[in-house]
């Protein structure tokens, strides 16, 4: 790779050699629960038939992919010549948690294990306060608690919730990521674990294939519910990412918003713009599971029909089997729009 294009990756799953790397940071009764028997986090209810981490990203010191910060460093951050790498973890599936005690406490503990046990690893470590929406007002502390940490860059939840994140009982969260100037992520976790609505509007599907599939059909209705409920005219200088929900969705959803918005816009009186505006304006994308079509113009001209140089930022989506090398996507991008989406956007929206 040529070292002149620097690299910021905004979606790298560092992992837990063990839930008991977890014990010395919580409070009873959960620390004695998790010392005995772990977490007890759930799963998205579908098995993958090749796993879902890659086999060669094993630390040669054992443990689970991701899960050694020296070897992370080593296979993923040198030779990629990463200046950051925003830390996303494996706990969004706290999101479907029924006790939001329990979830707060958990996602407690792992981020005050990040601060202690992966932020002073390497000057590349970035991390994010993963939080349980479950109960918004215990999110909404530990945002405020961790906030002024500089080493935490943004607020980070699961994209498997009980209700589309619009809605008003999420707002504290965004809130508080607002008064902090903390823009605030979701990822996919936990969909089709049976404890929140089905990951696709036709219901639960069968088998990986289908779940993995249908990712950006949950993305799409939390999307339009963010705009249509008015979150970014209540919180204007809130910014909101989404993690490996791909792109391509982008300009049905975008265009069909801003046709119906004409008829419609009765119903939603606290709009003062186009739908399309407030998404440009306020929301970022990752390129992971970038959408990889026979005929590479095609997806430039995706690219141009949403200007999503300005809104797109890389993730490897490391060490999962799906991930992407800086060296192996979008290399027919103008050098500016290259440079915007694998540095400068993150850069900015992090203010690394």
């Amino acid at each position: 790779m040529n070292t002149q294009h620097k690299v910021i990756d905004v979606d790298v799953h560092n992992d837990l050699k063990s839930p008991k790397q977890l014990v010395p940071f919580l409070p009873e009764p959960w620390k004695s629960a998790v010392a005995s028997s772990g977490i007890g986090m759930p799963g998205h209810g579908y098995r993958s038939p090749i796993g879902v981490m890659r086999k060669d990203c094993l630390p040669p010191s054992g443990g689970p992919a991701a899960s050694d910060p020296d070897y992370l460093v080593q296979d993923l951050i040198e030779p990629n010549h990463m200046e950051y790498a925003i830390l996303t973890g494996n706990m969004m599936n706290i999101s479907t948690m029924h006790d939001p005690d329990y979830a707060a406490a958990i996602a407690s503990a792992y981020n005050d294990h990040i601060i202690a046990d992966w932020l002073p690893k390497h000057p590349s470590f970035r991390g994010s306060i993963t939080i349980a929406p479950q109960d918004p007002q215990l999110a909404a502390r530990e945002i405020d608690r961790l906030a002024g940490h500089p080493g935490m860059v943004q607020v980070l939840m699961g994209s498997a919730q009980r209700a589309p994140l619009g809605q008003r009982q999420f707002h504290p969260i965004y809130e508080m990521a607002e008064r902090h100037g903390l823009p605030l992520a979701i990822h996919p976790g936990g969909e089709g674990a049976g404890s929140t609505p089905p990951p696709s509007p036709a219901g639960y599907p069968t088998r990986y294939l289908e779940w993995h599939t249908c990712l950006s059909l949950n993305y799409m209705g939390h999307l339009i519910s963010l705009i249509c409920e008015g979150v970014f005219e209540k919180y204007p200088n809130l910014k909101f990412v989404m993690l490996e929900g791909g792109i391509a969705w982008l300009p049905h959803v975008m265009w069909r918003l801003d046709k119906n918005y004409k008829g419609l816009r009765s119903s939603v009186p606290w709009l003062k713009r186009m739908p399309s505006e407030y998404i440009r304006d306020h929301c970022l994308f990752s390129t992971q599971p970038i959408e990889e079509p026979d005929n590479p113009k095609d997806l430039i001209s995706i690219f141009d029909m949403i200007d999503a140089e300005n809104f797109l930022m890389f993730s490897s989506d490391y060490p999962h089997w799906d991930n992407d090398m800086p060296t192996e996507i979008l290399k027919r991008l103008r050098p500016e729009a290259r440079d915007k989406i694998f540095y400068q956007n993150a850069k900015t929206l992090y203010k690394l």
